[in-house]
């Protein structure tokens, strides 16, 4: 998941726990394994290089919500920004700039289309990344084991995206610290949350550099309209979080139907 991951799993029977905890890491590993757009051996990859049109019940599913939240944000939640995602290697800004002039119109979820069980690209060139959800797919499927398995107080963190299954064993909701983006080892502020999803997004962990011109790791075609540095969110699902806090990187004016916690380059706080 390129993140640490943890999972705190609370019930009287270890043996049980280690079970379930046993069954959420096959999980996760298939997951990564399945949709790393790094891997040319991936399931994702053979899709991005046209060997396959097949889609398998769960990746169609994936991409169907996919689309339906490139809508809801206004085309800013895009996983065909992958399209441009390798022009970000390069060490020329001019040939940075011409390349992506170039690729920019095969960018945009318009540009595939799902007809039963394949999917049709418009071009040879846009590609997809899944990496902005499948994180928090693995999220809220270890939750779902997790109830399924009867253990009513657990929390899932797997590289800062979070959920809470019930409380804390002493029945206390669980904390989670929204981290000072200018100081990593500094929290902000805490957030309590039961039975919810906790996100953040952020553009001080990781960055693009090309000629000492630096480029956040969140990519968009769209112009960033403020100086958000953080952006949480909360809500009952971690994919939602993770859709919504990731878009309010590129448009923090953006309405969303969940809660949210801005943190600009001043450190003040909006929720």
């Amino acid at each position: 998941m390129t993140a640490p991951c943890e999972l705190h799993l609370y019930h009287n029977s270890k043996q049980h726990s280690d079970k379930v905890a046993k069954k959420i890491l096959k999980y996760a590993k298939a997951l990564e394994q399945k949709y790393n757009y790094f891997n040319p051996s991936s399931y994702l990859s053979s899709i991005n290089a046209r060997t396959t049109d097949i889609l398998d019940t769960q990746t169609k599913e994936l991409l169907k919500r996919a689309k339906s939240y490139y809508l809801a944000t206004n085309c800013i939640f895009d996983i065909t920004t992958a399209t441009i995602k390798d022009i970000y290697k390069l060490d020329n800004i001019k040939k940075f700039d011409q390349e992506k002039a170039r690729l920019s119109q095969f960018v945009g979820c318009e540009n595939f289309e799902i007809k039963r069980d394949k999917i049709i690209f418009s071009n040879s060139f846009t590609k997809i990344d899944l990496g902005g959800m499948v994180k928090e797919y693995a999220v809220d499927k270890a939750v779902q084991i997790i109830k399924k398995y009867n253990i009513g107080s657990a929390l899932v963190n797997f590289g800062g995206d979070i959920y809470a299954v019930g409380k804390n064993p002493n029945n206390t909701k669980f904390k989670i610290g929204i981290k000072n983006p200018l100081n990593k080892k500094q929290n902000l502020l805490f957030v309590e949350i039961e039975d919810e999803a906790l996100t953040t997004s952020a553009s001080y962990e990781r960055n693009y550099t090309i000629e000492n011109q630096n480029f956040s790791h969140i990519i968009s075609k769209k112009h960033k309209t403020g100086e958000i540095l953080s952006a949480t969110v909360v809500s009952k699902n971690c994919v939602a979080s993770g859709v919504y806090s990731t878009s309010l990187m590129i448009d923090s004016n953006m309405s969303i139907p969940y809660k949210k916690i801005l943190i600009d380059k001043n450190l003040n706080i909006k929720a």
